[in-house]
């Protein structure tokens, strides 16, 4: 028998040359997983990868493309705005003079006809999916390395050299390219640098150093933001080393993409490989010094790659040596071993809030004091810091870096007058969850499996008593009888006796009573009362009204709807089951919807007249998306919108007219920049009305858009009470005086109100209700508004950094604000707004399974049950405010994860944490999937979206967002929002067995699937546990790396087939199945993109006088730990968005984004 031959992949292509490409994702787009995965083939392939992340702008790719001296840059582009941005980096690069090339690639999004415009305009290639197929993934990177690979070398490098050499970013890159590329050159321009710097002022090189992964990335950005602090005219040069893949000669020169502080026209990075195996340095980072000295910097800072216990080759090219460690080193004799402790100036061990640290520092200084012979030497002099780099404003950090000033100025005597104030007290890490709590996972699978045994123990006892009561029962039914006894003759003679006895007790039977009664001794008392109230159950369901009480509300709903065949079909069927065995089990693992576990939904009956669908909008400027939402809830009893929001609001900035941000205003979203925005979105809807809720899919600027939200909904009572009263007249005479004294007109709602809308909430544009009305009013009616405005804001921060990416401030920072929020809500008793939408839907977006997004999910809930509880909230104040948010997809776990994800969630929060019957009812809102809409045959998304709708009300979600067929290439039109929201409303009004309320209940395969995707989450929160809790875990990046690897997983099989997806991989039409061009595009248009930059500088110049000491409040309320959301709902009438995230960044920190 012949075996097939294994056939091996096609090689890929290997450039002549060095090929140096900037990779990243575009401004406000966090979609980094295919540049993630698109930078591994580059450097796979040969080529040196500069990559920077997501959320870069055009300058910032440029100017690290032109320091890096690279021939291309590539980028992905998902969110919109795309046309503007490339144009505006080709025009920047053709300013400046520099030759390279400009990649990119953003599936759908990109349209044909834009990728036409964009290749015409100088982009060298736009790679579209059409492109993707045909060419295969390292087909693509092929014929983007074979394009790039170029030599950089100028026809005559003598000439950048002339006298004197200025900080020019492209005549050092080139400088430095030279010095890599070209041996013919090195001694001439050794030579010409030598003369350049003969009579320079000495300027002083920083040399850092240390293991892998000690942190050396952040630790130098927080270095230069404090140097840029201290020393306003100063400039500094950061020469940073990777290694090379010995392999395929490529590397990752990974360094930039921690770096904040860079970004500065006073700074110059240079990024190199060491294109060398086993140093840590480069040949050449000699000559690159020489350059930088030849400039002109006034600290020069080379930074190399993780080195081991021997190299000190960083000792050879700087004044000043600082060796970066961890507390992971070892035994302490491991220290002895380490030479750059005999040679460095400055020790830090970072990531000083690990375990060990303190001992670390004790140990590190001791081997200090014997290697420099220095026995008596204070402890406080040795100079040996432990600082947590990854932590704002820490105060190791600051006393590590005046060290290294003053130890520069004392070995070099450079100009280096620090004004640096130090902070007292050594590093100490603000623990999000403390220490003590990190196994908080592992006890909540300890919980679960304790009450799983208690179910089998006490189901196992049921099924024997009910074993036993049956046959004490039969045996009973006999006792008391009349038997005939016939005597059968002995003889011939004997006559036949008959004889009557009365049937008596067995002897044993009292031993099966005693036993029975043991059995029931043994019986847990609840486990008593479920059974014995199951018949009871059983006739209330049986019934045609069902009451039950929600809160103060006593609600009856019918229990029985009619066929068209007239047959009586039950909301909720109960099992038909006689063991008591079987009954317990299926009462204590499942039970009826509304009853602990809560596993068929947390509400006995469906709300009637509130259909869970969600009116999902965003798009242009608010008015725009005002007629949106009042176009799709026309006709519905309740009012539940959702709204999107573009990215450049995601990311907590202001509209500008900047191209790349100005082609993303009013995309993919709705710009709202202020609180006027907000009540312009939201006008002719009542946000404290009960049939009204608004959800905000909004993140890392959650606060601020909250705080414009809430504003928003008291102006709107304000005016209900204004209108109410007959003050009108009296109000706009007071807002007129108010506008004629600053000046400026008032702010409007733009063209005419759609149909529905009756103006509310416009009254008060432009001022806030406490401006004309009497405080003790103002309050009275903000404290109603509060308690009664209903709807959820995303706001979690945890899956941002795990997966989605539209962080802006340190997580730390942005954590402490979501307690702080929940706080206030606890303070202005907020019971009718979620807090924070817990989201699963975005980590399966970026590619994770639906094992890994429900763990995660959870995982991330319970972390910040964990955070509040350590901030002294208590359970049932804050875990009412919690919702979650999932996708649903096409596996077959998708079936039963609201099923799971109740069931795990009651029963840690009522046996794990004490919570209260409301705290144990997980909520949670269903997406369906947006991966799984394909930009092919576009109209067999509806057929998927339908399939995953049916499946999320199956297993009774609190609300759901349908899908458009069409949002895999464009913003949906009304009619594709329309054909959503009627597949809900099909499956609710006209599909049968939507009628009955459980369906998934009593099916053995929902049943098995419940079981298994229960066990694989528990055991997901053991590996997670295992790591130091989600925080932990994320900072090993586990979450991000099993995200990617089972993206990776689906993205192979849906390439080769086998996963099989219609119209795209299989069933092609004949006529070929290519991305679809849309026949309507949905984008921002010119003017309304210029009224979001007006309404802007307008807001700004009618808050001028008022806007810089709110913001010095909500800066003060950071510093002083007091309530930042508190000062952000007073700041937020008067501040716009981006104001108030650069306040925040101030005293909080941006985020720092990770490989």
């Amino acid at each position: 028998m012949r075996h097939p031959q294994p056939t091996t992949a096609p090689q890929p292509y290997r450039p002549q040359h060095h090929v140096r490409i900037v990779t990243a994702a575009s401004l406000f787009d966090g979609h980094d997983a295919a540049i993630n995965v698109m930078r591994r083939l580059m450097q796979s392939s040969g080529a040196e990868i500069i990559h920077l992340g997501h959320n870069r702008s055009v300058a910032e790719i440029v100017d690290c493309a032109i320091q890096e001296d690279a021939q291309g840059i590539a980028l992905t582009s998902y969110q919109g705005g795309h046309v503007e941005y490339f144009k505006y980096m080709i025009d920047l690069l053709r300013e400046r003079g520099a030759n390279i090339k400009v990649f990119g690639g953003g599936g759908g999004t990109i349209l044909p006809t834009e990728i036409d415009e964009l290749h015409k305009y100088g982009v060298a290639r736009i790679y579209s999916p059409d492109d993707g197929r045909a060419m295969g993934l390292q087909g693509m990177i092929d014929d983007l390395i074979s394009q790039c690979d170029f030599e950089k070398r100028p026809s005559d490098f003598k000439g950048l050299l002339k006298q004197p050499l200025p900080r020019e970013p492209e005549r050092i890159a080139s400088l430095i390219t030279i010095a890599e590329n070209f041996a013919d050159a090195g001694e001439e321009l050794r030579a010409a640098l030598k003369t350049a710097v003969a009579d320079a002022p000495r300027v002083p090189v920083l040399g850092i150093t240390g293991t892998g992964g000690a942190g050396k990335s952040s630790l130098v950005d927080e270095l230069v933001r404090r140097f840029l602090a201290d020393f306003p005219d100063k400039t500094l040069a950061v020469l940073s080393v990777d290694p090379s893949k010995r392999k395929s000669g490529g590397a990752l020169l990974g360094d930039r993409i921690r770096m904040n502080a860079i970004d500065n026209p006073r700074v110059y990075m240079r990024s190199m490989a060491t294109r060398q195996s086993n140093l840590a340095l480069s040949r050449h980072v000699a000559h690159s010094i020489e350059v930088c000295k030849a400039a002109g910097f006034d600290l020069i800072v080379v930074e190399t790659s993780g080195i081991g216990q021997s190299d000190t080759e960083i000792t050879e090219h700087s004044d000043v040596a600082l060796y970066v460690m961890t507390a992971e080193y070892g035994a302490a004799t491991q220290l002895e071993k380490i030479d750059m402790l005999d040679f460095a100036d400055v020790i830090a061990i970072n990531k000083f809030d690990k375990r060990g640290s303190l001992d670390a520092l004790r140990d590190v200084k001791k081997q200090w004091k014997r290697n420099h012979n220095a026995f008596t030497l204070a402890d406080d002099a040795v100079p040996v810091y432990g600082t947590i780099a990854s932590q704002f404003n820490d105060p190791g950090m600051n006393t590590l870096y005046r060290a290294i000033i003053d130890a520069l100025v004392k070995k070099t005597g450079a100009t280096l007058d620090s004004r640096f104030q130090l902070t007292p007290g050594m590093s100490e890490k603000k623990w999000i969850i403390p220490p003590e709590r990190t196994r908080y996972l592992a006890e909540i699978v300890d919980a679960c499996e304790d009450y799983d045994g208690f179910v089998r123990a006490q189901a196992a006892i049921a099924r024997r008593m009910y074993q036993l009561h049956g046959t004490i029962q039969a045996l009973r039914q006999n006792v008391g009888k009349k038997k005939l006894e016939i005597v059968e003759p002995k003889s011939a003679d004997d006559v036949v006796q008959v004889t009557e006895r009365v049937e008596g007790e067995p002897a044993y039977l009292g031993d099966l009573v005693a036993l029975y009664q043991d059995l029931e001794s043994r019986l847990h008392a609840d486990c008593r009362r479920l059974l014995a109230e199951w018949p009871a159950t059983k006739k209330r369901y049986a019934a045609s009204k069902y009451q039950f009480q929600v809160r103060d509300k006593v609600i009856e709903l019918d229990l029985i709807s009619e066929t068209l065949s007239h047959l009586r079909v039950p909301k909720i069927a109960l099992p038909k089951y006689e063991d008591w065995g079987d009954i317990l089990t299926w009462l204590l693992r499942e039970n009826a919807p509304g009853a602990f576990p809560f596993t068929a939904g947390v509400f006995p009956l469906k709300r009637e007249g509130e259909d869970p669908a969600r009116m999902f909008a965003g798009e242009g400027g608010p008015e725009r998306t005002n007629k949106r939402f009042h176009y799709v809830s026309r006709g519905l009893p309740a009012k539940r919108l959702s709204t999107a929001f573009d990215s450049v609001t995601l990311y907590g900035e202001d509209p500008d007219h900047r191209p790349d941000i100005y082609g993303k205003v009013g995309n993919s979203g709705v710009s709202i920049a202020n609180v006027d925005d907000a009540k312009k979105l939201y006008s002719g809807f009542d946000l404290a009305d009960p049939s009204t809720s608004v959800s905000m899919t909004i993140n890392g600027p959650a606060p601020m858009l909250l705080g414009f939200f809430l504003n928003a909904a008291v102006d709107q009572q304000c005016e209900k009470w204004i209108r109410a009263n007959g003050k009108v007249e009296e109000v706009e005479k007071k807002i007129e005086a108010l506008y004629q004294e600053r000046g400026l007109p008032r702010p409007r709602y733009q063209g005419e109100l759609p149909q529905g809308n009756d103006g509310l909430g416009l009254l008060l544009l432009g001022v806030s209700g406490d401006e004309v009305l009497p405080a003790d009013v103002y309050a009275k009616i903000r404290a109603s508004t509060l308690q009664a405005v209903r709807g959820t804001v995303q706001a979690d921060i945890l899956k941002e950094d795990q997966a989605q990416n539209t962080c802006i401030f340190s997580t730390e920072f942005a954590l402490r604000v979501m307690g702080d929020i929940q706080q206030y809500f606890i303070d202005q008793k907020v019971r009718n707004f979620y807090s924070v939408s817990i989201s699963g839907y975005h980590i399966a977006e970026a590619g994770a399974n639906p094992i890994s997004q429900l763990a995660f999910t959870l995982a991330n809930g319970f972390t910040f049950v964990e955070y509040y509880l350590s901030r002294g909230m208590h359970i049932d104040d804050f875990a009412p405010n919690l919702s979650f948010f999932f996708s649903n997809g096409m596996d077959p776990e998708y079936a039963v994860l609201g099923r799971v994800a109740r069931r795990i969630w009651a029963k840690a929060i009522r046996d794990k944490y004490g919570g209260n019957d409301r705290s144990q009812k997980l909520k949670y809102h269903i997406q369906t999937s947006g991966r799984s809409l394909h930009a092919q045959e576009i109209a067999f998304n509806d057929i998927r979206t339908t399939l995953q709708a049916l499946l999320a009300l199956n297993d009774n979600c609190n609300s759901l967002h349908t899908n458009a067929y069409d949002e895999a290439i464009t913003t949906p039109t009304e009619e594709s929002v329309r054909r959503a929201l009627a597949i809900q409303l099909v499956i609710n009004k006209e599909f049968g067995l939507s009628k009955n309320e459980n369906p998934n209940q009593g099916s053995f395969i929902i049943e098995e699937l419940t079981d298994l995707v229960e066990a694989a989450v528990l055991n997901e929160f053991r590996a997670i546990s295992e790591r130091g809790g989600v925080l932990g875990a994320m900072e090993r990046m586990y979450q991000r790396s099993k995200i990617q690897e089972e993206s990776l997983y689906y993205e192979m099989q849906k390439h080769d087939g086998t996963l099989p997806i219609i119209g795209v991989n299989t069933f092609l039409d004949p006529k070929g199945s290519p991305t679809v061009t849309p026949p309507e595009v949905i984008r921002a248009t010119k003017e309304e993109k210029d009224y979001a930059i007006t309404a802007r500088d307008a807001f700004w110049k009618r808050n001028a006088k008022t806007a810089p000491a709110a913001l010095e409040a909500v800066r003060r309320a950071a510093l002083d730990n007091g309530n930042v959301f508190g000062a952000l709902m007073d700041a937020c009438k008067v501040c716009t968005l981006g104001q108030l995230s650069r306040a925040l960044y101030e005293v909080g920190g941006q985020y720092r984004r990770n490989m």
